[in-house]
């Protein structure tokens, strides 16, 4: 069995595969059903509207339709799409058993315990026919795949075929008025549009399951009797054709296999058993330890088979369906229907060449596992499972080619993987002594060698070496000098695919993909959550590679991307220019034309081959929202700009590469006010004044442009812009105008026009205004506010440091693409130099103000009100203050082509210490604490994190130091490397400084000694549980450093539990059984010596006191042995065991069993003895009792317990 998908749930009643989706329904006892993505291994979607549990579920052949039945004798039909129940059938008067959609016609056929059958119409929402005839609950009803028939099992002890003929005759043809009476006549009387054509008798108990041979005119049932039957069937009569006997309790049930000559059953004796149909004998048993199977379920059109047990389901195969094959030149050597073939690729020409033995024995996945041919002696090695491994050897007649019909004895032998090594060597694994056997075409062994690991598969590596693969690593081992030429650990390889010049390998593990050169040195290592199942090199070096659904690509630095989807899995032998050719399921040679633009475009810009680049630009081969995400990604945001057509991203893309000239484009033709803002931002960082001004124009945001000319000394155009306020009637506007420009006068008469007159008085007063005081005082009258001994000082606007103009902009060299990709730069020149002579000073001219008298002001200001209806939230005077869109230039009269842009940031040294680091100390070092978390959860089970915060930021603060340059700058953050030196390259990044190490562990290991010695309990346990949620964030160098730190949480661990035991006993103040038990379990705990005795004079002491002698002396002896250098406890421990010696009993007695071995669950504190069943931590490996599991560790307090880790990660030299 090859299992595929395996949930967790409550007790699966009922399974169903969608037809073309990688979906399976599953309903379960609980009445909850679960739509399961089987590739991906995720919960779609769930729905629990059904009242108990849930027996039956079917998902519709082509509508987004699946129905249901339940306990609650409702049958309800259910649209995925819609995520909702759409409708309920009622009729049956007791629990359903089975429902099912028939293949073409709108029904829907349901078993149930009210002993009928029922057919309805789920278009119309009717029952359109009730069978009768059973007298015993019915438990499953199907229809025929193809004819009109349905047949039913039930615990009457029968199974019974209903002819369905007439009924479908009656739902299809139109039938006129006569024939509808007498139908109607008869479905009164008791229809006769489905009638009983076989009843089958012949198990001795209840019926649980039938079905029919997809194709033949079979039946197959499963019964209490723990038989399963196989029925055969004509147009008159049906009989028993023969049992199959071997399971060992009821069966549940049983179904033809649809692509294979198999019937498959199970059973509640928790066993699945494969049976050939053909000798009726069994094949092959899949037990499980504790869980009875309850339903089966075949997928319509794909090798699949699902089972559903007490705790949850699997998704299944009985045998793999990848054929063996080996690429040999211009050629690819495959195993077809039990010939040895071979097909041509530049002829495509396919050839039998010579018969393969077929397997001796009955059992499942015995036919050709790998295969390795040897060109220049024409020899082919068919390694098998057969034997538990073996292989044959055939040499290939010359003259074979033709016919193929020429057997040949083979050359076998036993050997778990077999691979040529020379032209006329080739290497057997013989996994029991773990050594590789070098034998000759004879079949004679040559030469012997064992292998450095303990290994469990070989793979060619080049002319005499061998790819030798543990389960986490693989070795490159010579066999001439027997020494190991490369080491790399990996996921568990499946395949190894060499490039064609064999500088690099591709290791294919099941859900990833390792890149590695020829001696095995880490390029890069690619993800992927649906499984992987082929791969070839193209000519460039990119590797492609195959999942269940897609052909991919992956480049030299590890990025990869989609090709082409795939309706079925396909194997790749070849890859020729934009061909790949590969062998699908059925054995069969498929070219497959894909479009590699994408991906060499990609390594173009990976080898900075920019001309290549260029010319692929300009002919718009590449698009899509993911080239442009990728080119931002990689820094190239100006090389996607010219994969855009959309104006917002144009802009966006403009404003991030800081093509300033682009992004004016794009606004001006948007035209939006967000995009003016963002535009005028960038500008501003960039210091362009003239397009902040233009920007600042466009969004009418004055008070904003008004500042703008003060910092730039703009002094005329901000008096102008005091005037727009004064007629616009900006009261605020007007007076902040007037304080830049430092006319107090105007700041008077603004203050005295508002009504403001004790502030307008005060104005005048401070500065000197005497004339206008006194004529506001006497307005004023009694209500003069008082100024003595105020301190008056003159508000005066800052002297710019530069008037007008950009600021200084950085002289920066054009990108490589800029200029050589403009397709309007001759256009985009001649546009410069004009804009470059344009006055945007002007842009906010309004002569007409200027030519004014005082009086005019209203006149104004009532063209203003005539204009008020069409105004478009703008002001009055716009169309005469700013000029055409068209006159306005790109950058400030001064700019040259030159000016470009800012240069682009480099990679922050944090941002380089995470991507290059799998620690979670360094990338909690780099401030990435949401992966650090992840990796610490991936690879420790963490999921309590409380106790690391404070970690994490002493850790990310102490990577980093703080420079102030100026006061009006931030405060500038500095990485500190480890290990740096003036002498080192500044280019090249070392990892960060961390502010824990082990030598402080260490430290803080003896002082937890030394309170534990003290009697410090608390303290102690403190020291020890710092010491645990340190450890992850620890970073050493070496492997013998990385086994001291594993040691050392196993060493505070033993601590931690014993402490927490030993201050428990202590709060238990009217329990001494249990204070005994605790004290005893104490001396269990891998302690020092010191400890160790002091924990057993304290155990000997309490069950002493409380009378139990026996177990006293126990403790009494263990001390002894221990030779106490501490005279005291050497003679207490002699006492007790002088005064036991009288009485050797217990007064009560204790959990707690010295004899048998056991280790202690860390959150009961209770013995869990050898042989029970346990769960571990997967952080601290301390022990639980399997109720625990789930919940945090008692412990560390950091792990769930019983949760799937890959392990601690501490030493870049762990890979």
């Amino acid at each position: 069995m090859l299992t595929k998908f395996e949930t967790k749930s409550n007790r699966v009643k009922g399974l169903s595969f969608h037809s073309k989706r990688p979906w399976i329904l599953a309903s379960l006892h609980s009445g909850v059903i679960q739509l399961w993505d089987y590739r991906m291994g995720t919960l779609i979607d769930r729905f629990d509207e059904h009242d108990g549990p849930v027996r039956g579920v079917h998902f519709h052949k082509t509508q987004p339709l699946f129905v249901s039945g339940g306990d609650d004798y409702k049958i309800k039909v259910w649209n995925y799409k819609l995520h909702r129940c759409l409708f309920t059938l009622l009729g049956h008067l007791d629990y359903i058993r089975t429902v099912q959609f028939h293949q073409e016609y709108p029904w829907i056929v349901s078993a149930s315990d009210d002993q009928t059958i029922r057919i309805w119409n789920w278009q119309s929402r009717t029952c359109i026919s009730v069978l009768t005839g059973h007298n015993h609950y019915v438990m499953c009803a199907s229809f025929h795949p193809k004819e009109d028939l349905v047949v039913s099992a039930s615990l009457d002890q029968t199974v019974r075929v209903w002819d369905i003929g007439s009924l479908r005759k009656k739902t299809v043809s139109p039938a006129d008025d006569i024939l509808r009476l007498s139908q109607m006549n008869s479905d009164f009387f008791g229809g006769v549009d489905a009638v009983v054509k076989y009843v089958l008798e012949g198990h001795d108990r209840g019926v649980n399951w039938a079905s029919f041979h997809p194709t033949l005119p079979l039946i197959v049932s499963g019964a209490d009797d723990r038989q399963v039957k196989i029925w055969r069937m004509n147009d008159t009569k049906a009989w028993e054709v023969d049992t199959l006997r071997g399971h060992m309790n009821n069966v549940s049930c049983v179904l033809f296999h649809a692509r294979q000559d198999i019937i498959v059953s199970n059973s509640e004796d928790k066993s699945i058993r494969v049976w050939d149909a053909t000798k009726r004998t069994g094949l092959q048993t899949f037990r499980r330890e504790h869980d009875r199977f309850w339903i089966l379920s075949a997928h319509p059109e794909m090798n699949l088979l699902a089972a559903g047990h007490d705790s949850g389901m699997i998704v299944f195969k009985l045998e793999r369906e990848r054929p063996a094959f080996s690429v040999s030149g211009d050629s690819v050597f495959y195993v077809k229907d039990r010939f040895l073939r071979s097909f041509e690729y530049s002829s495509q020409k396919d050839t039998q060449l010579i018969p393969i033995r077929r397997p001796g024995s009955n059992s499942l996945n015995q036919g050709p596992r790998t295969l390795s041919y040897s060109p220049t002696e024409n020899a082919v090695l068919v390694c098998s499972d057969v034997d538990g491994g073996s292989y044959e050897l055939y040499v290939v007649p010359k003259d074979s080619s033709g016919r193929g019909d020429t057997g040949q004895e083979a050359k076998r032998g036993v050997g778990g993987s077999a691979v040529f090594v020379a032209r006329n060597r080739f290497a057997v694994l013989e996994k029991t002594s773990n050594q590789v056997l070098v034998k000759n075409l004879k079949n004679e062994i040559v030469k012997k060698s064992v292998l450095p690991i303990a290994t469990d598969a070989i793979f060619y590596a080049g002319t005499g070496n061998l790819l030798c693969r543990a389960e986490d690593r693989v070795v490159i081992f010579d066999l001439q000098q027997r020494n190991v030429l490369g080491d790399l650990q990996t996921p568990f390889v499946r395949y190894v695919v060499w490039s064609p010049d064999m500088d690099a390998v591709a290791l294919l593990s099941k859900h990833s993909i390792v890149i590695a050169d020829k001696k095995l040195g880490h390029r890069c290592t690619l993800h992927e959550t649906i499984r992987v199942k082929s791969g070839a090199w193209d000519d460039n070096g990119v590797f492609i590679y195959t999942t269940l659904t897609h052909i991919k690509y992956c480049l030299p630095n590890g990025d990869s991307g989609i090709i082409k989807t795939l309706d079925v899995p396909v194997y790749i032998t070849k890859i020729y220019g934009n061909t790949i050719f590969c062998l699908d399921r059925e054995g069969k040679n498929r070219p497959i034309i894909i479009d590699s633009t994408e991906y060499v475009f990609k390594l173009s810009l990976l080898g900075k081959r920019y001309d290549q680049v260029m010319s692929m630009i300009k002919k718009s081969e590449l698009c899509g929202q993911a080239m442009i995400a990728y080119l931002q990604q990689k820094g190239f945001p100006q090389v996607a700009l010219y994969f855009v057509k959309d104006e917002r991203t144009r802009f966006n893309l403009a404003l991030e590469s800081g093509n300033i000239e682009k992004a004016l484009e794009s606004a001006k033709k948007i035209d939006e006010k967000d995009h003016w803002y963002r535009l005028g931002v960038e500008a501003l960082r960039q210091g362009n004044a003239g397009i902040v001004e233009y920007a600042y124009q466009k969004t009418k945001n004055f008070g904003r442009l008004s500042f703008h000319y003060l910092i730039t000394g703009n002094l005329e155009k901000l008096s102008k812009m005091m005037r727009i306020a004064e007629v616009k009637n900006d009261v605020m506007g007007q007076f902040h105008d007037a304080l830049y420009l430092g006319d107090v006068q105007e700041r008077v008469k603004i203050l005295e026009n508002a009504g403001h007159l004790p502030l307008a008085y005060a104005t005048a007063k401070v500065h000197g205004l005497n004339d206008i005081a006194e004529r506001i005082a006497e307005e004023l009258g009694e209500n003069i506010p008082s100024l003595l001994g105020k301190k008056a000082d003159l508000l005066i606007p800052p002297s710019p440091v530069l008037c007008a103009g950009d600021w200084p902009l950085l002289m920066v060299n054009k990108g490589i693409f800029e200029g050589g990709l403009d397709d309007t730069i001759r256009d985009g020149h001649e546009d410069y130099e004009e804009a470059a002579d344009a006055d945007w000073g002007e842009s906010l001219d309004i002569g007409e103000v200027d030519n004014m008298q005082n009086g005019d002001i209203n006149a104004l200001l009532e063209d203003e009100d005539d204009q008020e209806e069409n105004e478009e939230g703008g002001w009055g005077l716009e169309d005469l203050d700013l000029p055409p869109d068209a006159d306005t230039p790109r950058t400030a009269p001064h700019a040259r082509s030159s000016v470009f842009v800012a240069p682009t940031p480099g990679m922050p040294v944090s941002q380089i210490w995470a991507q290059r680091s799998s620690l979670a100390a360094e990338h909690a070092a780099a401030g990435d604490f949401d992966t650090a978390m992840r990796l610490l959860s991936r690879q420790l089970g963490i999921k309590n994190f409380s106790p690391l915060k404070s970690l994490f930021i002493d850790i990310h603060m102490g990577s980093h130091t703080y420079l102030r340059a100026f006061s009006s700058a931030p405060v500038l953050a500095v990485a500190v490397e480890r290990g740096w030196n003036e002498s080192a390259s500044p280019n090249v990044r070392s990892p960060p400084a961390l502010v824990f190490n082990f030598s402080q562990l260490d430290e803080k290991l003896k002082a937890g000694y030394k309170s534990t010695t003290a009697g410090k309990f608390s303290e102690a346990l403190r020291l020890f549980q710092s010491i645990l949620h340190t450890i992850p964030l620890i970073v050493v160098e070496t492997r013998r450093e990385v086994d001291e730190v594993k040691e050392l949480i196993i060493i505070v661990k033993e601590y931690v539990l014993g402490l927490k035991m030993e201050l428990h006993r202590r709060e238990l103040k009217d329990n001494p059984v249990r204070q005994q038990e605790l004290a005893a379990y104490f001396t269990h705990c891998n302690l020092q010596l010191p400890h160790t005795r002091l924990a057993l004079m304290n155990a000997m002491t309490v069950c002493y006191k409380a009378q139990n002698l026996s177990t006293a002396a126990n403790f009494a002896n263990r001390l002894l042995e221990t030779n106490p250098s501490n005279e005291n406890q050497a003679r207490t421990a002699r006492q007790v065991l002088q005064a036991a010696g009288r009485n050797m009993k217990d007064a009560t007695q204790l959990n707690y069993d010295f004899r048998n071995p056991f280790v202690l669950c860390g959150a009961t504190y209770v013995p869990i003895y050898r042989g029970q069943r346990d769960i571990t931590c997967p952080y601290c490996s301390t022990h639980f009792v399997p109720s625990q599991e789930g919940q945090l560790c008692t412990v560390c307090d950091l792990s769930v317990v019983g949760s799937d880790a890959s392990g601690l990660r501490c030493s870049p030299t762990q890979r």
